[in-house]
């Protein structure tokens, strides 16, 4: 019986694109916190470190939704709910916004989505991204 050849490369780019990340992330961090403030003016850089951190919180939770897709698929959303966590261009709010639409939060769901919505009024409807 000859076995069939497996593609490992989610195996193998995984660690290696945590390693570069946990080992190079400061270089980009420190490169902009010493240069911009010689290359932009003060209301300028205020402008382009809040876009930057904004950006880089969107990336961040849209590896949440791909790494907790299938415990938030479980927990936070009712078995027949029609969207569902793990798109990597999508938030997580987004599929909250729109499961809550559809009446398909499970509990956990919904007091995840209150409370969202607490800290930021309509967030999770207001960060429904539309997906091709």
């Amino acid at each position: 019986m000859k076995l069939q050849k497996t593609n490992l490369r989610g195996f193998v780019l995984f660690p290696i694109s945590v390693i570069l990340l946990l080992t190079t992330v400061w270089l980009g961090l420190a490169y902009a916190a010493i240069t911009l403030p010689f290359k932009l003016s003060f209301r300028t850089l205020i402008q382009r470190w809040n876009q930057y951190f904004f950006v880089l919180a969107v990336s961040l939770d849209q590896f949440g939704n791909v790494a907790m897709q299938d415990l938030f698929n479980d927990w936070l959303l009712r078995p027949n709910a029609p969207h569902r966590f793990g798109n990597e261009d999508e938030t997580i709010s987004s599929v909250l916004g729109k499961n809550k639409t559809t009446h398909s939060l499970s509990k956990t769901g919904t007091l995840l989505a209150d409370f969202l919505d607490w800290l930021d009024p309509n967030h999770v409807l207001n960060s429904i991204e539309p997906l091709p």
